[in-house]
């Protein structure tokens, strides 16, 4: 592992429509930069531009809330319409308590309200949804970056996620296109001599959550170039990173 690398927070980025050119835009953030992809650089994309490129989001004026939403937003104070999105962006609710909905989501993430946000996103009534195929998106993103730019450089896209047993949010992959989502140590001696046995680390969400410190929430900077760090070259998935429920422990 190097002692050193950089993560750049790219500025410039305007305000993404549905169908714009993410590519050129990603490219032109770069420029503006002063920098040039090279060999050897990834890069962290928040999903938001992504979905907003892919026209997924939803005007709630647009949506008809079930019985069972507006229930449950009556005794939360919550928006019965934005609920029944959540519930239609569900696969499986995992929980239900404090106004907050944990749910499985289609891809297979567990996560608050199946990440229907309206953070970042123009509009009192517009909300935000997931990429229907984020690993998908971030292979058309790379192919695109590459054909203009001729450098290869792998793609993680990146949404904000809580965890179970400690406070706060943090950046984790859920697309990934170019690298190798873990690093598998297992086998692999320690510098004391102990053979490490279940030493697998989650390396495209430690990229996630290292550039979060140059996107920021409120930064308007949703793309962050990485450099110097030693990844495996791989046509890896951010799905590699889901836990079998077989060995869920707490499903």
């Amino acid at each position: 592992m190097p002692a050193q690398i950089s993560i750049i927070g790219l500025d410039g980025v305007p305000e993404v429509r549905p169908g714009a050119d993410l590519a050129g835009i990603i490219l032109g953030a770069v420029e503006a930069s002063g920098e040039r992809l090279r060999d050897g650089d990834l890069l962290v994309v928040t999903h938001k531009i992504v979905s907003k490129a892919e026209g997924r989001l939803v005007d709630l004026r647009e949506v008809e809330p079930s019985e069972f939403a507006r229930r449950h937003a009556a005794q939360w104070g919550r928006d019965p319409r934005q609920i029944e999105v959540v519930l239609r962006e569900s696969a499986r609710i995992v929980r239900m308590a404090n106004g907050i909905i944990i749910a499985e989501t289609p891809h297979g993430f567990i996560c608050a309200n199946a990440a229907v946000d309206a953070s970042n996103v123009p509009g009192d009534d517009i909300v935000c949804l997931l990429p229907r195929d984020p690993d998908a998106s971030a292979a058309a993103l790379r192919d695109a970056i590459r054909a203009r730019a001729g450098v290869d450089v792998p793609i993680v896209i990146t949404d904000s996620f809580g965890r179970a047993w400690r406070m706060g949010i943090t950046n984790v992959a859920i697309g990934v296109a170019g690298i190798a989502p873990l690093a598998d140590y297992r086998g692999q001696e320690d510098p004391y001599g102990r053979l490490l046995h279940a030493s697998v680390l989650a390396v495209a969400d430690e990229l996630a959550a290292a550039a979060e410190l140059v996107h920021g929430k409120v930064d308007s900077r949703p793309v962050a170039l990485i450099r110097g760090y030693p990844f495996t070259r791989a046509e890896g998935r951010a799905r590699d990173l889901l836990m079998d429920p077989a060995r869920d422990l707490f499903r």
